[in-house]
């Protein structure tokens, strides 16, 4: 790897200089209001050019800035989960009616700062460098998250959002703080080599599990998960959707690069893989059988976000190429089965002010095609075949139970795969067995429409399609150098 000076990276920086400029335009343009219309335009006209941009790049493994951030084909992979999933979002954003017109333009720019955040998050090579983009992340999800200021809800989860974060970066900024002491240095391949060779052992375990709260927090990993379902009932709902895709793909992405990089060769001193396991297995089943007893469909996906990433965590528990794998097929996978339910609770959100399961009653008659889909999307996030969400799943046991290490992992991860299956289809008992004469066909708009029929879909053709994409993800892993 070259370390590349500061006017050097700037060639391999381009999709976030994009970024910055579009995220300028649509400030000013949102300042000036005969061109507020247009922000939505600038918005996309960013992010697809920023895509352009990352796609003309070449993942040259070079350390940027003087090493602070890394440009390498895992950081490139999770951008393009990043650009996609705010593309996605502020397209379906364009016609909701849960962020009011007059803020449209705020939210879309707080959309495109977090989305430069996470950017740096997921090339992050620098304590600081952490630590600066997990705020550049989380500072504009405050303020989207209590976007609607006349909604007492969504003040509320704001208010929650900044207490629980400001707690968890904080002690976040103490374990890093630990490590720089016990090392000398803030580049996280330097620090990997001082600690090494550490005399003790104490204060790299205090870091470790201050760093964790950061990182547990950012991906709603147990016991750092309260924000979660507060926050996802209370924010917007085009909000809800986007955090609980987008930022827990960058805080796997850093989690990965941070643990890999640092303590890969410390395994049998600190037992790290032990501890993930045991969050893994709190993660997946405090999310399952809390989503049991719900009747709020945004609370009940909070916690089923909460459960997945549980499954993501399980494959984190073993350290090998195999499992980086896993976590990035399924991420991927994630991101279109969660999104689409999404989309479909957007619809019933803005059509029918459906908030709870039993607002959905009868909608599998009256919209047919879209309540299609929306089964398909629940079929996949509780892991059932034909699906793609079932193949991750699977992936996800089979690296596990070829590790013989965690085998009771496995039968936790299977037992509550199980228990998704009866909260997930309460919503579909509710669309297709319960009448509601009273309900009217109402038309989705588009935009939202395609959505829905598009990120569905995939669970049907990644399903048939996935050795592809797991060839795919060994070469990016490969070439990235993490083991």
């Amino acid at each position: 790897m070259e370390f590349l000076s500061n006017i050097n990276s700037i060639t391999s920086y381009l999709p976030e200089l994009m970024m910055v400029l579009a995220i300028l335009c649509v400030f000013i343009m949102e300042a000036i209001p005969k061109y507020r219309p247009y922000t939505f335009l600038a918005s996309c006209i960013g992010l697809i050019s920023s895509g352009i941009l990352l796609l003309l790049s070449s993942a040259s493994t070079d350390l940027l800035f003087e090493g602070m951030l890394i440009n390498d084909s895992f950081s490139i992979y999770f951008k393009w989960l990043i650009l996609l999933s705010t593309f996605s979002i502020i397209l379906v954003s364009k016609d909701d009616n849960s962020v009011l017109s007059e803020v449209k333009g705020e939210y879309y720019g707080m959309l495109l700062i977090i989305t430069l955040g996470m950017f740096a998050m997921v090339s992050a090579k620098n304590l600081l460098m952490i630590y600066l983009s997990i705020e550049m992340v989380s500072i504009p999800s405050y303020i989207i998250a209590g976007i609607s200021k006349n909604n007492k809800e969504s003040n509320e989860a704001s208010l929650k959002y900044v207490i629980y974060g400001s707690f968890a970066s904080g002690i976040m900024l103490f374990g890093l703080s630990l490590l720089y002491g016990v090392s000398g240095s803030l580049d996280i391949g330097l620090v990997a080599s001082k600690v090494i060779s550490f005399e003790s052992s104490a204060a790299i375990y205090m870091a470790i599990l201050f760093i964790l709260v950061g990182f547990g927090y950012k991906i709603s990993m147990v016991p750092f998960h309260y924000w979660t379902p507060d926050v996802y009932q209370g924010a917007p709902i085009t909000v809800t959707a986007f955090l609980s895709v987008a930022p827990k793909a960058a805080g796997f992405a850093i989690l990965i690069r941070f643990f890999y990089t640092l303590f890969i060769d410390n395994i049998e001193i600190l037992q790290w893989p032990q501890l993930i396991a045991v969050l893994a297995a709190l993660t997946m089943t405090v999310g399952n059988v809390l989503a049991l007893n719900q009747s709020n469909i945004k609370r009940l996906l909070a916690y089923s976000s909460i459960s997945h990433v549980g499954y993501m965590l399980v494959a984190f528990s073993v350290v090998s190429l195999d499992s980086i794998v896993s976590i990035m097929f399924y991420m991927f996978f994630y991101l279109f089965m969660n999104l689409s339910a999404f989309y479909m609770a957007i619809y019933m959100s803005n059509k029918y002010n459906a908030k709870t399961i039993d607002q959905w009653n009868g909608i599998g008659i009256k919209v047919p095609v879209l309540s299609f889909f929306m089964v398909l999307s629940l079929a996949s996030l509780a892991g059932l075949p034909p699906t793609s969400g079932f193949v991750a799943k699977v992936y996800i046991l089979r690296n596990l139970f070829a590790d013989n290490g965690f085998l009771w992992l496995g039968v936790v991860a299977i037992i509550n795969t199980v228990i998704s299956l009866y909260y997930y289809f309460k919503i579909v008992k509710a669309m297709y067995f319960m009448n509601n004469d009273e309900l009217e066909l109402k038309e989705c708009c588009p935009l939202l429409f395609w959505s829905i029929v598009i990120f569905s879909l995939q669970n049907i053709i990644f399903y048939i399609y996935w050795p592809k994409l797991i060839e795919t993800l060994n070469f990016i892993v490969l070439n990235t150098g993490l083991l």
